[in-house]
């Protein structure tokens, strides 16, 4: 399904990453599942091998380039969809404790078969971010979230900072035209502030990664549910 190794070798090290042969059939087998599964649940648009090589495992490993992830960090992929961008970052650091959450089952199960399929751990969670952020076993227990979804960033991080734990960071991935200072309130109410704002292309398409540390605990009221958030942005 993927480009030969040769080939995908060479992609990686064009955008400084490093691809074994392990790696590379776990990423080939992720790719064929994908596409397969996706013929009858729709989870991506890009289908094609070059597309899901560039846009989807490449610009989701270049996380690891960009942010500094210490050893058995835990992580939650919220709003994962199809596992984008935290099964490729497990697939090359298997020490890292994943979180998938999702707010579609039909996602849910794809994931849970993705990850028996290439032998990876990984909690698999059904429901609404806003939802799970309450829960105890949830709330500021990861040292990381991250996200590459296309909400607004002042939403996104009222969905996402309440996962992390002081000290920890919310990552977010987006393209490169994104408003950030509009956040910049949310972001402050939240309990987090903005340490790095990175631009990088994979194959000419711009990107972006953002992160934001968690300096104080979010106020307990947050996250609103869906209705508040998108009647009322922070």
């Amino acid at each position: 399904m993927l480009p030969d190794f040769e080939l995908c070798c060479s992609a990686f090290e064009k955008n400084g990453l490093v691809l074994d042969e392990i790696k590379y059939e776990k990423l080939n087998k992720y790719a064929e599942f994908l596409v397969e599964y996706n013929q009858n649940v729709n989870l991506t648009a890009l289908t094609e091998p070059q597309e899901i090589l560039y846009k989807h495992f490449i610009d989701s490993i270049m996380l690891t380039k960009y942010v500094d992830i210490p050893e058995n960090s835990a992580i939650i992929d919220v709003g994962t969809g199809a596992g984008f961008p935290s099964v490729p970052l497990k697939i090359f650091r298997d020490d890292i404790k994943l979180t998938l959450l999702d707010s579609l089952a039909k996602r849910i199960s794809f994931l849970e078969k993705l990850c028996d399929l290439l032998e990876i751990e990984a909690e698999a969670v059904h429901g609404r971010a806003e939802d799970i952020a309450k829960m105890p076993e949830y709330r500021e227990k990861f040292d990381f979230s991250c996200a590459r979804a296309v909400a607004n960033f002042s939403t996104l991080s009222e969905y996402c900072i309440p996962f992390v734990k002081k000290n920890g960071s919310f990552i977010s991935m987006k393209g490169p035209n994104e408003d950030v200072k509009s956040a910049e309130n949310a972001i402050k109410i939240l309990g987090g502030e903005i340490t790095s704002d990175i631009e990088y292309e994979v194959e000419s398409d711009k990107r972006r990664i953002i992160t934001i540390k968690k300096i104080s605990q979010t106020p307990p009221k947050y996250p609103r549910n869906s209705g508040q958030i998108k009647k009322k942005p922070l």
